[in-house]
């Protein structure tokens, strides 16, 4: 049990992701049938932005700001107040996506593209950290890299997908995050 919580907190962006695709699966089963696209999207999108950008940009946070000798050592740096700085950028990213959740599509663009940009930033630094100084350690050449690349270009087509397809943005938010 003890291995399998350290892959669960190790590997946060691919458990905070595969959290938000269970809830928004409990959120659809609870929608009348037949679902249309507008209805899936939303409910992909509005979980994707609290676990995928809310909670797991809010955990990157206390992590780096918190328990930043733990943060570095998995991710095969040493200690820096460049930590810090990471953590907060994280908190904002957090925040913003939670803001998102019941936003416009502007507002929901604008939480998806600015920690795009920051994550496919880290991965490009990752793959510097691999090349140059064969850092393979799972912080910075595991789950995370590849999440890193992969979870921007998710919440970005489905935004695009809910673009195109209309939106019942309401009735799914009121139904996933009641007042």
């Amino acid at each position: 049990m003890d291995q399998v919580i350290r892959f669960l907190l190790s590997n946060f962006t691919l458990t905070f992701f595969v959290l938000g695709l269970i809830a928004s699966l409990i959120t659809l089963l609870r929608q009348p049938r037949p679902w249309s696209r507008p209805v899936v999207t939303e409910a992909l999108l509005s979980w994707f932005l609290f676990f995928s950008l809310g909670v797991s940009f809010l955990y990157n946070f206390v992590m780096h700001v918190l328990f930043s000798e733990v943060a570095a050592a998995f991710i095969g740096w040493q200690t820096s107040p460049f930590q810090k700085e990471v953590g907060f950028a994280s908190l904002g990213f957090s925040v913003v996506g939670f803001m998102a959740l019941r936003g416009s599509f502007g507002m929901r663009l604008a939480a998806l593209v600015a920690p795009a940009f920051f994550l496919w930033g880290a991965a490009a630094g990752h793959v510097v950290q691999m090349v140059k100084v064969h850092n393979y350690a799972p912080g910075n050449a595991g789950v995370i890299f590849y999440t890193d690349i992969l979870l921007p270009l998710f919440g970005l087509i489905v935004l695009w997908m809910q673009r195109g397809a209309g939106t019942t943005q309401s009735r799914i938010q009121r139904a996933a995050f009641p007042r």
